[in-house]
């Protein structure tokens, strides 16, 4: 078995007709992403306003997450049918290529990824995907919280990036950020008052049917821009 790669890539739209294009792909888009080969896993998500977890969809943007089973599937994606659909009616694509560091928890009942065995150097970008399935009866505290748990993160030093996304609003949640290095993420992990304070309250409160904590190396990045 290879090395897995992961795959994370953000379709941005513009105007309504390729935004109700990039909506109704979150339904047919599923056929052609299984046709092609050394896909582990997928996640075809939405994504919403905001930096962090935000129950309002953003409309312009979708993300594709795909593990491939080693790095030469993955190398071909940017070529394959799906992606060309989307460059013809996306005003940008921005895909990550990431190695596992480390993952604990389950998304659809499994973890999906394996740590790489591959050594890198510390001057790599670290990317972490924060995953939860929010039980419904735990919804109304869960929400109520997340503003004041989100503030922080979109001030801390080291971050160049960071998005919500999910698979259905509300209650199947998820947060992608890209760090500069492993200890800016550790700073905002272990100084960050609201962050920690989250993390005690989920675990007082019990929010989650699921959820998954994943830290990736950041290997390298694809960016395509729509020819004006």
């Amino acid at each position: 078995m290879g090395d897995q790669v992961t795959s994370l890539s953000f379709f941005s739209f513009e105007g309504f007709g390729p935004k109700w294009w990039g909506f109704k792909m979150m339904q047919f888009a599923h056929a052609k992403i299984w046709e092609i080969e050394g896909i582990e896993f997928y996640k075809l998500m939405g994504s919403g306003k905001g930096d962090g977890f935000n129950p309002w969809p953003d409309f312009s943007m979708y993300a594709l997450l795909i593990v491939w089973e080693n790095e030469a599937s993955a190398d071909k994606f940017i070529e394959s049918e799906v992606f060309k659909d989307y460059q013809s009616k996306a005003s940008s694509i921005h895909t990550y290529f990431l190695r596992n560091l480390h993952a604990h928890g389950t998304w659809s009942g499994s973890n999906p990824f394996r740590k790489t065995s591959t050594a890198f150097s510390d001057r790599f970008p670290i990317a972490v995907i924060t995953r939860a399935t929010i039980k419904l009866s735990k919804l109304r505290s869960f929400w109520k919280y997340v503003p004041t748990s989100s503030k922080p993160i979109a001030d801390q030093d080291g971050l160049l990036f960071t998005k919500g996304i999910g698979e259905v609003p509300v209650t199947q949640m998820a947060t992608f950020s890209v760090w500069n290095s492993i200890e800016d993420v550790k700073k905002y992990a272990y100084q960050s008052k609201e962050h920690k304070k989250a993390i005690e309250m989920t675990r007082n409160l019990k929010w989650y049917k699921e959820e998954l904590f994943s830290r990736f190396i950041v290997e390298k990045e694809h960016n395509w821009q729509a020819p004006k």
